[in-house]
């Protein structure tokens, strides 16, 4: 799997008013898009999805897994973003055959990430009307974390050559009153468009730079991020494990080798007859 690294980097202004995160995603969601098949307008959609769900992880719960899901009301399609803090982030396109693409028209947001006790938090959002994924992010912050979050992601194309992605996050810390919250959102009017800084080759700290520009901050710390997948064949026999006896027994009197690929990653597993007798015995 490709070794090439994104990176992330949080920040506190100094009156403890606020954090921020920003991250630059763009060989992650290369990596994933070579992977799905995404087209047309879908393929932005599923890397601002991708990007949100690291943005969340990295602030919310940079030590554990988050998965964002977007899906359809009226249809079976979703996109699925799984951002992991030691495994990589990966991404699921799943779209019936009759539509290729994904309207985010009455779509809802589905976010999910354990939390330091082991309990599963999860919130569902609808995605606000004529709205994008950034807009589905700050609709899911205010109502299912119930924190004030300024947050935008951007995917950008050359014809469909992917060029960059990324975005930010600015959190109002609690106890601090609604007067900052107005002041940093009129200084996120002044930054402009997240796609024009993308486009420029902005990296993580120089969009903190520009977004915090004269308000004194602390770096707290970077990260790397990247694409990667957990997929392996013990976890593909762990999961054989759980069929019915007699679809076991059915496999291995065809004699054949099982073969299956990790639909996130495309990766290829042959598994032997002689493995599923194991799983037989242990059934």
């Amino acid at each position: 799997m490709t070794a090439t690294y994104d990176s992330s980097l949080r920040a506190m202004t100094d009156d403890s008013a606020f954090r921020v995160m920003a991250v630059n995603t763009t060989q992650t969601v290369r990596e994933a898009l070579t992977r799905q098949p995404a087209s047309g307008l879908t393929r932005k959609t599923f890397g601002d999805l991708l990007t949100g769900a690291v943005l969340v992880r990295e602030t919310m719960s940079p030590s554990q897994r988050v998965q964002a899901i977007l899906k359809q009301r009226q249809q079976t399609g979703s996109l699925v973003a799984d951002s992991h803090p030691t495994e990589g982030t990966r991404g699921l396109v799943s779209l019936p055959a009759t539509s290729p693409e994904f309207p985010l028209t009455s779509s809802m947001l589905q976010i999910m990430r354990r939390l330091q006790d082991g309990r599963m938090h999860q919130g569902v959002v609808e995605v606000p009307t004529a709205g994008d994924v950034s807009d589905a992010l700050r609709e899911y912050m205010r109502v299912s974390e119930q924190v004030d979050t300024l947050v935008a992601v951007g995917t950008l194309f050359d014809g469909e050559e992917l060029l960059c992605a990324g975005g930010y996050l600015i959190q109002l810390l609690p106890g601090v009153g609604q007067a900052p919250l107005a002041f940093m959102s009129e200084r996120v009017r002044e930054f402009g468009h997240i796609d024009v800084h993308l486009a420029s080759g902005a990296e993580p700290r120089s969009m903190i730079t520009a977004l915090l520009e004269g308000i004194p901050y602390t770096e707290l710390g970077d990260s790397q991020l990247r694409f990667g997948c957990w997929c392996s064949a013990e976890r593909l026999l762990g999961a054989l494990s759980t069929l019915p006896k007699a679809d076991i027994d059915d496999f291995i009197q065809r004699g054949e080798v099982l073969e299956i690929s990790c639909d996130y990653c495309q990766r290829q597993y042959r598994i032997p007859p002689s493995k599923l007798v194991g799983l037989q015995l242990e059934s």
